[in-house]
């Protein structure tokens, strides 16, 4: 089945298309969205660096200062791509040959970065150099469990969420296999109450006396993180099944906007999910039947799609290119916009790209093959009957 596939025409017809072959239809509006929050992640990144002084940087702030809830984004579209590729049969796939698959898609970029970012501390004395705690737990993709910040933003601080990741793809088959198996009505039950989940917690947060050094429970910690995930599992059950009655791509994008900038006004505890998840949900949703029918899409275009494919790599390098320019040019330079800000700016954002089309070119798709290659030794070349597009498609659920 083509990557490229849309369906129009009645229910049934959509139904038929995602049984089909017993392989998903792939999506190129959820591969365009992922280039955008990276994007803001990005933006943001450059708000916090400061590139910019004065009215600069008030525009930056008022823009991107909550552009860290692309992360959120992230995990909910893990969720629903996740479950949108795995067969509905239970024998379709198996849990190792997943988690294989899982290892292989985000392994060896984060190794590289770490090495990169290993190389930044000790030739260019960019971040603290670590011990072999914090450096053994982001090897080993469990920083995101330990309360201390060298450890949870230590070497290439957005490694964090990949141990979050790996924590989702463990309990993956042990939260796809249960929710198929409770019938029709269980991904709506679920959906509403990981929603509940999502507001109650900053709520309870809001309410109790939180010390500062708690961040890391409301924004790191994988456990926190979870029902985000879930929640684009039953989005998935959902759209799959042609039950999902949300509404369509320009009101999901104006919900996603309204929260986005209430998440800018509104108290931290609630910043990091809550105000944006409504949004964030819809809008994944509307996408994907957006692509199913056949309807228009800004995000389904060539140039999208490719750096929607290159967007993992770009999130995973473009801090470090950042470090870097704050460890050559001082941190914080507060540039004026028109006279140096606008050009660092624009310096970074290159820098990044053209080294994320690198890392992804001949590091994450040869390490990917490698890996898979080497674990499936024989039935490897079983495998690849499967077309390469559709392949490329179902394997992309990381940030």
């Amino acid at each position: 089945m083509s990557s490229n596939l849309v369906i129009s025409g009645s229910r049934e017809g959509l139904k038929a298309a995602v049984r089909a072959e017993g392989r998903p239809v792939a999506l190129p509006s959820l591969t365009g969205l992922r280039w955008t929050a990276a994007l803001m992640v990005f933006f943001y990144h450059v708000h916090v660096v400061e590139y910019f002084g004065g009215r600069g940087q008030d525009l930056v702030t008022f823009a991107f200062g909550v552009g860290s809830t692309g992360v959120s984004f992230f995990f909910v579209l893990s969720g629903f791509v996740l479950a949108w590729s795995t067969p509905t049969s239970p024998t379709g796939w198996g849990m190792v040959r997943f988690w294989r698959r899982r290892l292989a898609r985000i392994y060896p970029l984060h190794l590289a970065t770490v090495l990169a970012a290993l190389a930044l501390v000790y030739f260019l004395g960019a971040g603290e150099k670590p011990t072999a705690g914090p450096l053994l737990a982001n090897l080993s993709l469990v920083q995101s469990w330990i309360p201390e910040v060298r450890y949870f933003q230590g070497l290439n601080p957005v490694s964090w969420s990949l141990a979050v990741e790996a924590f989702f793809y463990v309990g993956f088959p042990l939260l796809i296999l249960p929710l198929r198996r409770l019938g029709r009505h269980a991904p709506l039950v679920v959906a509403g109450l990981s929603l509940a989940v999502i507001v109650a917690i900053p709520t309870v947060w809001e309410l109790t006396d939180v010390p500062d050094g708690a961040i890391w429970a409301n924004y790191f910690f994988p456990l926190y993180r979870l029902p985000e995930f879930i929640l684009g599992i039953t989005l998935a059950e959902l759209v799959r099944s042609d039950r999902w009655r949300g509404p369509g791509l320009t009101a999901s994008l104006a919900l996603t906007m309204a929260g986005y900038f209430l998440s800018y006004q509104a108290d931290y505890a609630f910043r990091t999910t809550a105000c944006t998840i409504v949004g964030f949900a819809t809008l994944i949703a509307a996408a994907a039947r957006a692509d199913l029918r056949g309807e228009p899409s800004p995000w389904r275009g060539r140039i999208s799609v490719k750096l929607g494919e290159v967007s993992f790599a770009f999130y995973m390098v473009h801090i470090l290119v950042i470090r870097t320019g704050e460890s050559l040019f001082g941190g914080h330079p507060k540039l004026p916009m028109w006279s140096g800000g606008l050009l660092a700016l624009a310096a970074a954002f290159c820098v990044s790209l053209a080294l994320a089309w690198a890392l992804h070119t001949w590091v994450e798709l040869p390490g990917r093959r490698l890996l898979l290659r080497s674990w499936s030794s024989g039935r490897a070349t079983s495998a690849t009957g499967t077309s390469a597009a559709s392949r490329r498609e179902t394997s992309r659920t990381t940030p």
